[in-house]
């Protein structure tokens, strides 16, 4: 197998649809399907980037009616010659038009290849191949626009300039050194300390960004918290539009934890309900009382819902106790009855967002909304030029890098020859290029790739 064969994948969803595509790449790929194709045209007499009408046909039997795109390289994904086969979006026709394919000669895609092979060649680099499928994974509007900016090549560029600076540098200290009689280095320091501090603090910022990055790509990890009978189960059915969770009047219904991940005015929640928090004398809800105790901790976001037909009494002060140092939003619920608890009670206590609320009918849900947003991604993502780091090998080579560079500042203020200074330097400039490929062994080329789904 070599890793410029002819390769071809069904490039559509597997399952039955309109339209069905399969993808051919490779040198000659052309050729390969216009050995089954019978139309108006010669496939190999095409220009690029046309279509064709026609039927795929194999030992002289009809398989399908189809349209034909021809790409010529460079100007395709893989930047090799590759031709999009339009047929009926049937799964069974998909399957005999990519087997009339293979018997070609053509080999069948690895998961990834086609991407992969838009790297190799040059098209794209590693992250921005990366981004391809976080594109296709996301789960948000906010996940779906930054994996855009990723594929635009956005960070590429950060990484590209950060680089060039890095690079500049060490060519000046080694030149230097070979040639101290016309380059000087008299306060060169100075001002390269200058430099490294303004490459930290470009570094430190898409470190930053990861914490956001992440809710952005996963969702915000959110947690419904409250005593027996506030509410928790039904917030979890109002947001998730269906009967997720058992809703009784009977306290201590629910147990376990549940989750659920759910889209809220565009943005991603993985939403917990958990078990009522009280004291207990029953094993196994008290089991179900620890787990909820245990999601404040690794949260995002905490939904404390209060039963307002009720007065706060010590089991509410136990969880206020819990979520003092976290984010939350209170909401005061069942405010379709009689509401024993106003907000005065409750900002007294707890530092955060009150919102008068009924998980019954809906009423202040879009309060709710507006407040996760303001609280989370207020203008984020509203520049263009702005990147969200949601990778966790971006984020390992961005920590190296800076760690690098903070031991170049250091050899400076212990004024360490030069030469120590492009040692520094030159592995902060490597754990960048890991990002965009630039430095990568295969190994780990061949598991990113392998993530990817077949055809993409």
């Amino acid at each position: 197998m070599s890793e410029f064969d002819t390769i071809c994948a069904i490039a559509s969803a597997m399952t039955n649809s309109g339209i069905g595509i399969i993808r051919v790449s490779g040198e000659d790929a052309i050729e390969k399907v216009d050995n089954i194709f019978q139309g108006k045209n010669k496939l190999t007499e095409m220009d690029s980037h046309t279509v064709s009408y026609g039927h795929i046909v194999l030992d002289n039997k009809i398989i399908d009616e189809v349209m034909v795109l021809v790409l010529r390289a460079p100007r395709t994904y893989t930047r090799e010659n590759t031709v999009e086969i339009d047929c009926h979006g049937g799964i069974i026709i998909m399957q005999q038009i990519l087997k009339a394919v293979i018997a070609q000669g053509v080999r069948p895609a690895e998961p990834g290849e086609f991407t992969k092979r838009a790297f190799l060649n040059g098209r794209i680099d590693l992250s921005q191949a990366e981004s391809v499928m976080d594109i296709i994974d996301s789960k948000s509007a906010l996940a779906l626009e930054n994996s855009k900016n990723q594929l635009f090549g956005l960070l590429s560029k950060k990484i590209k300039d950060i680089r060039a600076s890095i690079i500049y540098e060490i060519a000046f200290i080694e030149s230097a050194l070979d040639d101290p009689e016309h380059i000087s280095l008299d306060g060169y320091e100075d001002k390269l300390r200058n430099k490294v501090i303004s490459i930290e603090n470009d570094i430190n910022r898409m470190i930053q960004s990861a914490d956001n990055g992440s809710m952005i790509k996963d969702g915000i990890k959110t947690s419904i918290i409250g005593k027996p009978n506030a509410g928790k189960s039904s917030l979890l059915n109002l947001l998730s539009k269906k009967e997720r969770a058992i809703v009784t009047d009977i306290a201590g219904t629910t147990r376990d934890t549940l989750e659920e991940q759910i889209m809220l005015n565009g943005i991603s929640l993985v939403i917990m309900d958990t078990a009522g928090i009280r004291q207990t004398d029953d094993v196994v809800e008290a089991i179900g009382v620890k787990k909820a105790i245990d999601t404040i901790e690794g949260a995002d976001l905490i939904l404390y819902v209060v039963d307002g037909s009720t007065e706060l009494d010590e089991n509410d002060y136990q969880i206020i106790d819990k979520i003092k140092d976290s984010n939350v939003i209170v909401l005061i619920n069942k405010s379709d009855l009689n509401s024993k608890i106003n907000e005065d009670d409750i900002n007294k206590l707890v530092n955060g967002p009150i919102i008068t609320f009924s998980a019954k009918n809906g009423d202040g849900l879009d309060v709710l909304e507006d407040k996760i947003d303001e609280m989370f991604f207020s203008g984020i993502l509203s520049d263009d030029h702005e990147i969200y780091i949601t990778n966790a090998r971006h984020l390992n080579a961005l920590t190296n890098a800076y760690n690098s560079m903070k031991n170049v500042e250091q050899s400076i203020d212990m004024c360490m020859p030069e030469d120590f200074l492009s040692i520094d330097l030159m592995e902060a400039y490597s754990q960048l290029g890991y990002i965009i490929g630039e430095s990568i062994d295969d190994d780990l080329m061949d598991e990113i790739f392998s993530k990817f789904c077949t055809g993409k």
